[in-house]
């Protein structure tokens, strides 16, 4: 299971003791990754150093509504600041104007800017249709992401099952789902990586790995 979880700290008032307990709560349980803020990359970094454990950072977090210049510099920025995984947040109003080219460009920009890093696309499911949830499963096959994301948990809800039957029946063989925002115990956990999610974004990584089921 730790190998599943990125382990989450986005709140807006994140301080670095909690950011500090992030890292060494990753260290313990040897999750995947940590999640944080591009302001903490280089302390978690620091913190992390000679583990296995990965430094992921957001990318237009939360709204997605950053231009793609934005987008790419703030990627970049990360990335050299020691950054090996980027989540960034589609435009939303884009897909909702049916203006896929433009989603395609802001995603293949970020991708070809960030050297080989893995790059995980925030489709935010909460604010789709089925529809557009097909539409950014097909343009994620199309653009080469390593990952489709569901949410930022920021959003009026989290990751659903339902969500990811939808991206599923669309996705290419390479794509992979991570499934994020709610997600709080083992009990989904599991439904979550049995419907297909090879991620799961989660504050509450050790609670999950202790086996809560509430």
């Amino acid at each position: 299971m730790n190998q599943y979880i990125d382990y989450t700290q986005l709140k807006m008032d994140a301080t670095i003791k909690e950011i500090e307990k992030l890292c060494e709560e990753a260290k313990q349980y040897h999750f995947e990754s940590v999640c944080v803020h591009p302001y903490y990359v280089p302390f978690a970094k620091k913190c992390l150093e000679n583990t296995t454990v990965h430094v992921g950072t957001v990318v237009g977090f939360p709204l997605g509504m950053n231009t793609k210049e934005v987008k790419v510099y703030e990627a970049i920025e990360s990335v050299n600041e020691g950054a090996d995984e980027i989540d960034m947040v589609i435009n939303v109003g884009a897909l909702k104007d049916r203006d896929y080219d433009y989603i395609k460009d802001e995603i293949e920009e970020v991708r070809d800017a960030i050297d080989g890093k893995t790059l995980k696309v925030i489709i935010e499911t909460s604010l789709l249709t089925k529809e557009e949830i097909i539409k950014m499963s097909e343009i994620c096959n199309q653009t080469f992401v390593n990952f489709i994301k569901t949410s930022t948990g920021f959003g009026s809800r989290g990751a659903s099952l339902e969500d990811l039957a939808v991206i599923n029946e669309n996705k290419s063989e390479l794509l992979e789902i991570k499934a994020s925002g709610g997600i709080k115990n083992l009990e989904q956990a599991e439904a979550f990586i049995k419907a297909g999610a090879t991620r799961i974004g989660t504050s509450n990584g050790p609670a999950i790995m202790e086996g809560e089921t509430k």
